[in-house]
């Protein structure tokens, strides 16, 4: 799972990184749970990840943080509401365009 292997990285790093890793890694955990059929869990760890990627910019790192958030946001309220089951694509992790334009 990639919530696995980025627990390594995550482990070395450094404020403001470890906190924003650790944001990630609880996505992708939000995710696996839903696939096993944890909605709560799933909502759960969303609600936490979303609580440590609130002070950061929408830009971090070269993560599009804001357009993730929103993606994050709108699943929280779809498991709130029903079983988990709905026409969104999970979230991706958008990369800022580096030498575009």
């Amino acid at each position: 799972m990639a919530h696995e292997h980025w627990e390594t990285v995550w482990l070395e790093s450094q404020e403001p990184e470890k906190t924003f890793l650790q944001a990630l890694i609880q996505t992708a955990a939000a995710f696996h749970h839903l696939q096993r059929g944890n909605r709560v869990g799933a909502a759960s760890l969303l609600r936490a990840a979303l609580r440590r990627l609130g002070p950061y910019a929408d830009l971090f790192g070269g993560v599009r943080v804001g357009s993730l958030r929103e993606e994050m946001g709108a699943w929280v309220r779809v498991l709130e509401v029903t079983d988990g089951v709905c026409g969104l694509a999970f979230p991706e992790i958008g990369l800022e365009d580096f030498g575009q334009g």
